[in-house]
């Protein structure tokens, strides 16, 4: 990817044009220019930088040493931590409702037939639980915005 300041605005080229006319003209393969070529026209690699797209987002190009970088931006919320907590604990509610959901159907089974639900899937739904209860005081132990949008449970 590459990059060129127009009239104070960087405009970025995923694929570089195969005519140009800047300080020569191009007729055709502009595309295929030399590093030294595409410079001397202002064409500049774009550095894409490692980011947490969770909590960060790309701000600004600029340019440094021949290469356009990104500016890195911490996210904000608008959303108070509680309703952040709240929030993640709602898609937990639904995850351990969607896991125990398939198993339901044992306990239904027992209830109406009096058919014995397997151990196995005792310790199943046990385990589901177990897990969705330390999420649960995990996040709500979270002080931080970022944390709470980060927080995974798998």
């Amino acid at each position: 990817m590459k990059a060129i300041e127009i009239n104070g605005e960087i405009k970025i080229f995923d694929k570089l044009p195969s005519t140009w006319d800047g300080k020569k003209y191009y007729m055709g393969g502009f595309e295929n220019s030399p590093v030294n070529v595409l410079e001397e026209e202002g064409f500049f690699e774009v550095v894409k930088p490692e980011y947490d797209y969770a909590i960060e987002e790309l701000g600004e190009l600029y340019l440094e040493n021949n290469k356009y970088y990104y500016t890195v931006i911490q996210k904000t919320w608008t959303e108070t931590l509680a309703e952040l907590k709240e929030q993640k604990l709602n898609e937990l509610n639904y995850n351990t409702k969607a896991k125990l959901e398939n198993t339901d159907w044992y306990y239904i089974r027992q209830l109406h037939r009096g058919i014995n639900v397997p151990q196995e899937i005792n310790d199943e739904r046990t385990a589901i639980l177990a897990s969705h209860n330390d999420h649960e005081i995990a996040i709500n132990a979270l002080t931080k915005k970022a944390d709470v949008v980060k927080y995974e449970f798998k």
